[in-house]
């Protein structure tokens, strides 16, 4: 009997399937860079020997994908269409889907609350044809400044009871905001008035040695979020696991997408990682990241760690209850 399985980390940016981009990019007018098809999916498609860095990826995902899904209409259809995909590819019966809607209102030219209700609109549709439990998270950036964030915390807090359960701090780790102490209190405060309002919270760190496992540590004292994005540098130090495993903090683990962005060295350092996290009592989940940019989806994931012996079937059975048991989607 298949799993029903569960992806608590997957962005719209880049889980939409390419014949879908291509048809909203024409939909639109928009002007491409390529004539074919063909030539489209291998630009907004990540794959080893293309991608050298987290850097790499994310530039794939702000130029073209999220570019593409800039309306209502757009991101109407790619929720719609990434919830049902999902369900009919993979079995996920439960998704938690994040985006930043400012990335999608071209600049401040359209407005929010209409790139909003439009998501809502598609989660609403995919929940109802398919059964499927999903809501949103809505992903701060690190390169905006904290009056653009706030506002987006402010619009979570708006939606709260529609479907938005939580935020997430997205970006290239290279500006390690978590360990700069004067930019970390601005954001402490952002993160506490979510809270207050009853939102979740995640973030992404200790994804590449740019925050490391001071990055993991630093935000979990100061933010405080219910779980982490990525996190795998903690594998590296005692310390941050003991702090993850005191808190209570759940670990979003994303393997194809570490072996693409090169986050970790290959399998064999993937495995060390999820090894020694298990061996800590560290609590984490399986996820895509972005199934078609990275070419995969949760039967991938769980397949990819069977296979080669990350896992064994009965602990990945176990990381598919902590993702039931700490999902934001409220039971």
């Amino acid at each position: 009997m298949a799993r029903d399985l569960i992806d608590l980390h997957i962005h719209v940016g880049s889980s939409v399937a390419p014949h879908v981009l291509w048809s909203l990019a024409h939909q639109q007018g928009f002007k491409l860079p390529v004539k074919s098809y063909f030539d489209f999916v291998e630009l907004i498609t990540s794959r080893p020997g293309k991608v050298g860095s987290l850097e790499d990826y994310l530039k794939i995902l702000h130029t073209w994908t999220e570019k593409i899904q800039s309306s209502p209409m757009a991101v109407e259809r790619s929720v719609y269409e990434i919830i049902g995909k999902e369900y009919r590819g993979s079995r996920v019966t439960q998704i938690e889907l994040r985006f930043n809607p400012m990335k999608r209102n071209l600049n401040s030219e359209l407005d929010l609350d209409h790139i909003i209700h439009a998501a809502l609109r598609g989660m609403d549709r995919a929940m109802l044809e398919y059964g499927v439990r999903a809501g949103l998270i809505f992903c701060l950036a690190r390169e905006f400044d904290h009056r653009l964030n706030s506002i987006l915390v402010d619009k979570a807090i708006k939606y709260r009871s529609r479907g938005v359960y939580g935020i997430d701090l997205a970006g290239t780790e290279t500006h390690a905001l978590e360990l700069e102490p004067a930019v970390v209190s601005q954001y402490e405060e952002l993160f506490a008035r979510a809270r207050k309002a009853g939102l979740k919270c995640t973030v992404h760190t200790g994804e590449t040695k740019g925050t490391g496992a001071e990055g993991v540590m630093a935000v979990v004292e100061k933010l405080k979020p219910h779980r982490i994005g990525h996190g795998i540098r903690a594998a590296y130090d005692e310390s941050a696991m003991k702090l993850l495993r005191e808190r209570d903090v759940v670990l979003e683990l994303c393997p194809t997408s570490n072996l693409h962005t090169r986050a970790v060295e290959g399998l064999d350092e993937l495995k060390h990682i999820m090894r020694t996290f298990w061996d800590r009592g560290v609590k984490f989940t399986l996820n895509t990241d972005g199934t078609y940019l990275l070419e995969t989806d949760m039967l991938r994931e769980v397949e990819l760690v069977e296979k080669n012996g990350l896992l064994s079937p009965e602990q990945v059975d176990q990381t598919l209850a902590w993702a039931r048991q700490y999902s934001f989607i409220p039971t």
